[in-house]
């Protein structure tokens, strides 16, 4: 549903190759970038988004729009019976995702934001090493996600499209914090910056603990050096992961590791994110629906984190 960038670069060539999926159409707006996009997949152009909605050959949707029209066209997917698969944030307000998590428990379909990292290997290995207490008992946790300013025109930075650091890619540290530390986290500060020339937050940062009293500090924005990724510190070492939201399929990855012995280095075969992505929600489709109950959490943090933000 759209001819977004991550669509063309990622998702799509990812759906295309998963053998639990097959690409059967593209809605778009402009007719001539869908005809191209579809004629990329051997697969039928749509105009507009409705008539997508209204193929019955379509049993899952992609919603790679933006974030403002996420909880409208995804709700409009679920309503027809389709599996969603939505991009992050899955709507802008807790209560919006809290509808739709509802609805696709009501009608026995899959519903998962697009927040793909959390499929690729390499953090169940971090996970392993913290639950084999690699670095003792867990103390704090540190994450940030920055990218270079983008063009003017550019979603992400147009109010009216939900644009913002906090929705772009604040989405990433907030979900490694609940990724790893668990449920029930807290925002205990925050702060939202804009930039000289942006017209939405363009960077921010987070405080947050857990109900151990483990402590997280996440930071995020839109005009800086590209930076991507989150250590751990325990009681007798430490675990960084760089490159940890955003690495390319054919990169070999690392964890690195002080667990007072000396550093050392896992390193981790490539893999396709995208492609893991798509295979978990084909299964979840496949299973009868199981709705992403995490999302609701994190639109809750979200939600704090901009009031914590506010108040400041």
């Amino acid at each position: 549903m759209g001819c977004a960038d991550i669509a063309r670069r990622r998702m799509l060539p990812a759906m295309a190759r998963a053998p639990l999926t097959e690409v059967v159409a593209v809605a778009g707006r402009d007719p001539a970038r869908t005809r191209e996009l579809a004629a990329v997949h051997g697969c039928r152009p749509v105009d507009g988004y409705a008539a997508l909605l209204a193929d019955d050959e379509v049993e899952a949707v992609y919603v790679p729009l933006p974030a403002s029209l996420h909880a409208e066209w995804a709700e409009a997917a679920l309503r027809s019976g389709r599996h969603v698969l939505v991009e992050k944030p899955a709507a802008l307000r807790r209560e919006s995702v809290r509808r739709l998590v509802e609805l696709a428990s009501g009608s026995g379909l899959a519903l998962m934001e697009n927040v793909m990292f959390v499929h690729h290997g390499r953090h169940a290995v971090v996970r392993r090493l913290l639950a084999d207490r690699a670095i003792g008992e867990l103390r704090h946790f540190e994450a940030h996600f920055t990218v270079p300013r983008r063009a003017e025109d550019d979603i992400r930075r147009r109010p009216e499209l939900g644009g913002g650091a906090l929705w772009d890619t604040g989405v990433y540290p907030l979900r490694a914090a609940r990724h790893f530390l668990g449920s029930g986290l807290r925002v205990v500060g925050a702060s939202l910056v804009r930039g000289p020339g942006h017209r939405v937050d363009s960077s921010g940062a987070a405080l947050l603990v857990a109900p151990d009293g483990t402590g997280a500090h996440l930071s995020f924005g839109l005009d800086h050096a590209y930076r991507s990724g989150y250590a751990l510190w325990g009681t007798g070492g430490s675990i960084t992961v760089d490159r940890a939201f955003t690495p390319g399929a054919d990169l070999w990855t690392e964890i690195r590791i002080d667990d007072g012995s000396g550093p050392r280095v896992l390193r981790q075969p490539p893999e396709d994110q995208a492609y893991t992505t798509v295979m978990a929600f084909a299964a979840a489709a496949r299973a009868g629906g199981t709705p992403d109950g995490i999302c609701q959490e994190q639109a809750r943090l979200l939600d704090d984190v901009r009031a914590a933000a506010a108040r400041a």
